[in-house]
């Protein structure tokens, strides 16, 4: 557990920098000091920064919460490069050797020759029996609630038993429902999954050749417990063709994502030597001690004697043992000649099935903290200026990594004890969903390319929720956040779309009247931002900022708002979009205005303009008082620009249009009514199918030509389905109205005619059943009521019977009538 009673340590500021040196007065949220700390490089005449990022562990795709840690540390290496001008050298490692990869490999390979070969079906049977064996295990392992011997028949209903109030979503023990109910229900949904498939095998009697989707998550474990140990290790490629393959997708994925690539990428596989020989350091600095398998434990204990620190980071969870087992990896041997628990491994004996590289102390592989130590001293010595990652590594990778790098360049001859590794370590916050953190290890995850494909975000999108949510700060992902992220993107959208009319279709001297209010908001959004940006990269203060200009502007008069004014607050924009990477690769200073997806296409400007423009000259003499006359009609449907014919869509788009106006009827009873619904269509089927819509405005403008953007989509799915609920509610109104009529047909004073009464009062009420029983006071009381409500209905529908003659006898005395 947390001790509260310790402290960080102090934290050695960097050498400062020269006054001259001009460097902006930019603070950090340093892990090291939980405080905001001035920012000073240790190259800071250059402008250098050195960062090193932790990259991810590479065994599976890559999901939301990555896409948090990833898309939020390449918000702050953009705004350091391309706002401060900071000369940024960014390496990245990648995690390919890892206990859940050698697992997750081990695993493949054991689940493809079970598959392929049937060499394991041979030792333990066919599908059904490996499969009911797996379950068993899966339960004693995961669900001890459950008795092992279960049949998967009747699985569900002792799950439901045992574990119903985790599935209700209330909690285990006294605590508030976290990430022990959340795994609890991921272990639920793979054996509810599971035993469904296991029952509906054990009731047919066919041979099961095939191995079901839904066994896999427990056969994967299963069968690497049976045979994991057995596999030749030494054949890397059966881990190294899971690595590569999720590296490659990680990095496809961080790019759809708009991320920079690295400067550099480090892999683990590629350091062993330089691992070792780190290892072998540290070892002589005397700060780790072998055991007689041939692993090599960091001695923290010898570590703080020589006056050095641990845990800088998080002293008071050194000695959370979950959190030290999590460190050392599910493939850890317990041993008792570790000198103390929470020492951890810089280097593992390998056991069989394992993968190995040679070293002093016999074939081993790197612990999982001593990876980054090695590969970011390799490449930026031993100081650096950031270092980052997830809130989750803090400890124990983190602290861990601290301690055996300053383990490392500590100079025992000079006796200095007060090396600091790393000057600023900065942390991501992690991204919540129902409460849990995103993890892959819960199975509470999307993917990056399946949130990407479905739609359900687009690499701006998602970007604008962690620029509104911080980058340290814990996300949730809610209704209100997905809604203000949302409605951000549209501001901005409709800005640029109507900066870019302004300053396309206005002269330099169309106003010379000076907005002096427009101005200043300009100003002051430029401090603004600054100083938030000096704070911590402080992106949400930025954001509203940008909000808050948009608005000022939107609210002035255009007519006292020169040009040049809107494209400076256009381009000012522009340029922080650019900056945080909203706008794919284009830089800070591009010329072009706005960001994609709110320009026109250029082999459309031409036909849409011509098109806007006699669209609006119709619609206007359409709409006007009379009517549109049948000359002006001919005038305006004959008219047509000097067009080349093509096979431009636009044009099509276009010519069709003023061929369908040429061929409406002149007639001018129906002309105007024909035309406003022709111009309607062109904009609301037409060019809505080719991404445009013309944006119809009040006044002297003309249409604003458009492109469909996700919050117009979004509008229109909208308003159809109100449509469709509206149509559905009168539909069903009318339905209701018409069974109504349908049973008013039936007079009261029959309705009781049947065979189940034998006599009737003059009202047409029963007196008497059919085997002449007098009708009791109770139920006669309830026909009564039956009677009264069918005498309403039959005399409403009498009425409405009466009307309906009326109505008609009218009408055929008006046709008889004589014209006058």
């Amino acid at each position: 557990m947390a001790t509260a009673a310790r402290q960080q340590p102090p934290w050695q500021p960097p050498p400062p920098a020269d006054p001259e040196s001009k460097l902006p007065p930019l603070k950090i949220w340093n892990s090291l000091t939980r405080t905001k700390t001035p920012f000073v490089p240790l190259d800071w005449k250059n402008k250098r920064v050195t960062w090193y990022a932790c990259g991810p562990t590479v065994y599976d795709d890559a999901h939301l919460g990555h896409a948090r840690n990833y898309v939020s540390t390449d918000i702050l290496r953009r705004i350091l490069r391309d706002y401060f001008k900071f000369n940024v050298q960014f390496v990245m490692n990648m995690t390919d050797v890892d206990d859940k990869i050698i697992i997750r490999g081990r695993q493949q390979h054991l689940l493809e020759e079970f598959r392929d070969s049937g060499r394991r079906r041979k030792d333990s049977g066919s599908v059904l029996e490996t499969g009911l064996a797996a379950l068993q295990a899966y339960l004693k392992k995961n669900l001890d609630k459950i008795d092992p011997s279960t049949p998967p028949v009747k699985v569900g209903y002792e799950l439901e038993k045992q574990y119903g109030v985790a599935l209700k979503g209330g909690s285990l023990n006294e605590n508030a429902p976290g990430d022990t109910e959340a795994k609890i229900k991921m272990h639920i949904k793979t054996v509810s999954s599971a035993s469904n498939v296991l029952a509906a095998l054990s009731d047919s009697k066919a041979a099961h050749e095939e191995i079901p989707t839904e066994l896999q998550d427990l056969l994967l474990p299963y069968l690497d417990s049976l045979y994991g140990s057995t596999i030749d290790a030494t054949d890397h490629s059966i881990f190294t063709k899971l690595t590569k393959k999720f590296e490659n997708r990680f990095m496809e994925d961080m790019r759809a994502l708009n991320c920079l690539d690295p400067d550099q990428i480090t892999r683990v596989t590629e350091y062993g030597s330089e691992i070792v020989e780190f290892v072998k350091k540290v070892q002589n600095n005397g700060f780790a001690y072998s055991t007689s398998d041939g692993s090599i434990y960091f001695d923290i204990a010898a570590f703080e004697k020589a006056q050095n620190i641990y845990a800088r980071l998080e002293p008071w969870n050194r000695n959370d043992k979950n959190l030290q087992a999590d460190g050392e990896g599910s493939l850890a041997q317990k041993t008792s000649e570790k000198r103390s628990d929470a020492d951890f491994a810089v280097w593992k004996s390998s056991k069989p099935g394992e993968p190995s590289w040679p070293s002093p102390w016999g074939n081993g592989r790197p612990g999982w903290h001593i990876e980054c130590s090695a590969m970011a001293s390799d490449k930026l010595g031993s100081q650096l200026d950031i270092h980052s990652g997830g809130i989750d590594l803090a400890f124990p990778h983190h602290d861990n990594e601290l301690a055996q790098s300053e383990a490392y360049w500590l100079d025992r001859n000079k006796h200095e004890h007060n090396h600091q590794w790393v000057n600023y370590f900065i942390h991501m916050g992690h991204l919540s969903i129902q409460g849990s953190k995103m993890s892959k290890s819960l199975k509470n995850f999307t993917t990056i390319r399946d949130a990407l494909a479905r739609g359900d975000w687009t690499p701006r999108s998602l970007r604008i929720v962690f620029l509104l949510g911080g980058w340290k700060e814990g996300i949730e992902i809610t209704d209100d956040l997905v809604k203000a992220g949302a409605s951000w993107e549209d501001k901005l959208d409709n800005f640029f779309i109507k900066a870019n009319d302004i300053i396309e279709n206005t002269s330099t001297s169309a106003s010379e009247v000076f907005d002096g209010n427009l101005q200043h908001a300009l100003e002051k959004a430029t401090t603004d931002t600054h100083d938030a940006l000096c704070d911590s990269f402080n992106t949400p203060a930025v954001m509203n900022t940008i909000s808050d200009l948009i608005s000022t502007f939107n609210s002035s008069d255009k007519t006292l708002i020169r040009l040049e004014m809107t494209q400076k607050i256009a381009k000012w924009i522009t340029s922080l979009v650019n900056i945080f990477g909203l706008n794919g690769d284009a830089p800070p200073a591009d010329p072009q205005v706005g960001w994609s997806g709110v320009d026109i296409p250029e082999d459309g400007k031409l036909y849409l303009s011509a098109l806007s423009r006699l669209r609006d000259d119709l619609r206007k003499k359409a709409r006007a008082k009379g009517g549109l006359p049948k000359e002006a009609f001919q005038e305006i449907a004959y008219q047509a620009p000097s067009l080349e014919s093509s096979s431009n869509p636009f044009e099509r788009v276009l010519l069709n249009f003023q061929s369908t106006i040429r061929s409406l009827s002149d007639d001018s009873s129906t002309l105007s009514k024909s035309i406003l619904e022709l111009c309607d269509r062109v904009r609301d089927v037409d060019l809505w199918d080719m991404g445009i819509y013309l944006e119809d405005r009040d006044g002297a403008k003309g249409a604003l030509i458009r492109p469909v953007t996700r919050s117009l989509r979004q509008a229109r799915q909208e308003k159809e389905e109100h449509d469709n609920q509206k149509d559905k509610a009168r539909k069903e109104r009318e339905a209701e109205a018409a069974a109504k009529a349908e049973k008013g047909k039936l007079s009261p004073h029959t309705m009781f005619k049947t065979e189940e009464y034998s006599q009737w009062d003059a009202n047409g009420i029963p007196v008497k059943d059919a085997a002449g029983e007098e009708i009791t006071k109770s139920k006669g009381k309830k026909l009564k009521k039956e009677w009264d409500r069918q005498s309403k209905l039959h005399d409403d529908w009498l009425e409405a019977k009466r009307k309906e003659e009326d109505r008609y006898t009218k009408s055929l005395e008006a046709e008889a009538a004589p014209v006058s």
